[in-house]
């Protein structure tokens, strides 16, 4: 069915396939929202410390 270098490359293409797919998993549910909750959270410290350094003056 199979030769040997067949099935390596064969094993070597479902390992790639895999670590992909576990890394689009994990990008999309921790880094991602991680990273647009840091963002979201910046930006509305930087609005609220604008609003209060205009109301400072």
């Amino acid at each position: 069915m199979f030769e040997f270098d067949q099935y390596l490359g064969f094993l070597a293409f479902l390992t790639i396939l895999t670590i992909g797919f576990w890394l689009m998993i994990f990008l999309l549910t921790f880094v991602i929202p991680y990273w647009l909750g840091g963002s979201l959270l910046e930006f509305l410290k930087e609005k609220r410390d604008a609003k209060k350094a205009k109301r400072d003056e």
